[in-house]
């Protein structure tokens, strides 16, 4: 079959629940570098998120952040870059903060990640979860002309639906995406993981329709969308599951490897 690059999500997908990465999945990942194919991790996640799964797993290659607003080639250089700035940034905090949400928010910036408290408990268990220290404080702590990749609210999980409705009504102009039962991601408007598939593809002269991508949740469903060859984990949730057919096994049961090996990819 012929595959020319291969996308991941990372949580659901590409590490089990334990987040780790199976012996199989990173067999799959050796081979489709072996024949050259590029495997491309796509994330929510920040870089200094993402890095230490390359490290303890002993390999490199491209990585695209914050669901889409940021491309870095193997070699760790900008790509492609791209956010909101700080005044909108301000703007949807301080909705945040005046509506009372039930929720913690988290700012990024390049590799700056900024909370409010870091002693809250949302925060921390992010912190172990990404393997990166957050950093308290205001969006003071940015020059003036920084770029903001995303905000992410982490909520109570009865409460996610709710904010993300009221967030997205208060700022139509930006993107704003549930990343998971507890996850909000907030975005420049026109970015999601499809837009920076689409892009990596145009820039390296691959036609998506070449394409291979793995996700689990919604904030997937843009990259399932563009791709040649869309595959849904089988932990993903039930809406999902209507909405593509091709569903492989679950990040717990080498859901990645399977599915390289029935294409024959691998």
């Amino acid at each position: 079959m012929n595959v020319e690059i291969v996308f991941s999500d990372v949580d659901g997908t590409l590490l089990n629940n334990e987040h780790k990465m199976l012996e199989g999945t990173m067999y799959a990942i050796q081979k489709l570098q072996e024949k050259d194919i590029p495997f491309v991790i796509i994330s929510a996640r920040s870089p200094s998120g993402i890095y230490p799964i390359l490290e303890e797993n002993g390999f490199s290659c491209p990585i695209i952040c914050y669901s889409g607003a940021l491309i870095l080639d193997d070699k760790k250089n900008t790509v492609y870059s791209t956010g909101f700035d700080k005044e909108t940034a301000e703007n949807v905090i301080n909705f945040i903060e005046e509506e009372k949400f039930d929720c913690c928010w988290n700012l990024y910036s390049g590799d700056n990640w900024i909370v409010k408290d870091k002693n809250d408990p949302r925060v921390i268990c992010e912190e172990n979860i990404v393997h990166t220290e957050a950093v308290e404080g205001t969006l003071a702590l940015l020059p003036d002309n920084a770029e903001v990749g995303k905000i992410l609210c982490i909520c109570n999980p009865e409460k996610t639906i709710e904010i993300e409705d009221k967030i997205k009504k208060q700022f139509p102009m930006l993107s704003v995406v549930k990343s998971f039962n507890t996850m909000i991601e907030i975005m420049q408007t026109g970015i999601t993981k499809g837009s920076a598939v689409l892009e990596l593809c145009k820039l390296w002269n691959i036609k998506p329709d070449k394409a291979v991508a793995f996700g689990d949740n919604f904030n997937d469903a843009d990259m399932l969308d563009v791709v040649g060859f869309p595959f849904l984990m089988g932990n993903a949730p039930k809406e999902l599951k209507l909405r593509f057919k091709n569903i492989t096994d679950s990040n717990n049961d080498e859901g990645i490897y399977k599915a390289l090996a029935k294409m024959g990819v691998i």
